[in-house]
């Protein structure tokens, strides 16, 4: 089989898809593999690493494109990467398709089987593609949030840890999954007063633990939302439900309760983002006043420390990307429940349930179409 890597083209995406020990791996097992020219720059990743490890450094991102069976990239395509689908192409990548249906129904009418790392589910529950990501973004949340407080960003001038004499900075993290977890950790590390709201009691119970009683664990509800809202200086949104659009748990109404300055993180924008008032934002223009309060929406958050992630994540994926590539998609499928819980759309249908539902759209049990 064919892999083709190609350059990550959304804003500011530094990330690449695989690293040069991944290429290696492939090879043994008797692949090839195409990367674009400049693909691992961003991640500090030089054309001759990936030359070295057995990979083809085409000069275009159409000839990875053109060649490749498996095209393995970070994030979803991008408008300027729709006229490359074809027919029988399969594609391994974050996808996040809820919010998207433009980019659903091109890869329906294109026939592209698409797998995304997101919907591929282990049989304990976890996300074993999304986990090092959202590691990655929990903890950026609470260092952006931080970041934009200073008065020079357009915050309220709240240094998180305060100062002898002067109360910490207020964080309010909402979700305790994965990147709640790593958000409080380094809002607990800072010296930030955490609260974490999630539904789940023993979620919460285990947090408590966790954190031995360094943290504030609260059973959302209307009252206790707003009021927590009220005393925030940081919100993070952490709020996921895997393939789905994200719930909108903070009405726009509630932000005029909220202290001017105040800055809210939506790690959840991926999905729709779990703010009403959140819209998509880009590394570029990464935030924007509402109501007084800063909205910080970056949809391709890990991007800002693309080393770190690019490593994180194809120590996650190579595993899967191996057994489609040597396989081939429906065997693949067939062999391995998480893989075929992570196809997304397959032979110009919608197979992923939570997608079809958030879009209004039909879809179709993958085993009735293999």
């Amino acid at each position: 089989m064919t892999i083709g890597i190609p350059k990550e083209v959304k804003d500011h995406e530094t990330r690449v898809g695989v690293v040069p020990g991944g290429v290696a791996a492939l090879r043994e097992s008797g692949h090839q593999v195409v990367v674009e020219a400049g693909a691992g720059l961003g991640s500090s990743i030089p054309d001759e690493a990936y030359a070295r490890a057995g990979a083809r450094v085409a000069s275009t991102a159409a000839e990875v494109w053109s060649t490749a069976d498996l095209v393995v990239k970070v994030k979803e395509p991008q408008p300027s990467e729709y006229p490359q689908f074809r027919p029988g192409l399969t594609l391994f990548t974050y996808l996040h398709l809820a919010p998207l249906p433009e980019l659903t129904t091109r890869l329906v009418e294109s026939r592209v089987n698409a797998v995304a790392y997101e919907t591929i589910r282990e049989r304990d529950g976890s996300l074993p593609l999304l986990t090092p990501m959202s590691e990655v973004a929990g903890r950026l949340a609470t260092q952006m949030g931080a970041h934009y407080l200073t008065a020079s960003h357009g915050g309220r001038g709240t240094l998180l840890g305060g100062v002898p004499g002067v109360a910490p900075g207020r964080v309010v993290v909402l979700g305790g999954g994965v990147v709640g977890l790593n958000a409080a950790r380094i809002a607990v590390g800072m010296g930030g007063f955490v609260s974490i709201l999630d539904r789940n009691p023993a979620r919460l119970r285990q947090l408590d633990d966790l954190f031995g009683g360094r943290v504030t664990t609260l059973a959302p509800n209307q009252y206790t939302l707003a009021e927590s809202l009220a005393e925030a200086d940081l919100v993070i949104g952490a709020v996921l439900i895997p393939g789905a659009a994200a719930p909108k748990l903070v009405r726009r109404e509630m932000l005029a309760g909220m202290k001017p300055g105040a800055v809210m993180v939506d790690v959840a924008i991926d999905q729709g983002g779990c703010f009403e008032s959140s819209r998509p934002t880009t590394h570029t223009d990464p935030v924007y006043l509402d109501e007084g309060v800063l909205h910080y929406c970056v949809t391709n958050m890990p991007a800002a420390v693309p080393h770190t992630s690019t490593y994180a994540l194809t120590n996650a994926t190579l595993p899967y990307l191996l057994e489609l590539a040597n396989r081939g998609l429906e065997r693949a499928a067939e062999a391995s429940e998480s893989l075929r819980g992570g196809v997304n759309t397959y032979a110009g249908q919608i197979t992923c349930a939570p997608v079809a539902e958030s879009q209004g759209k039909p879809w179709r049990d993958l085993a009735t179409l293999m």
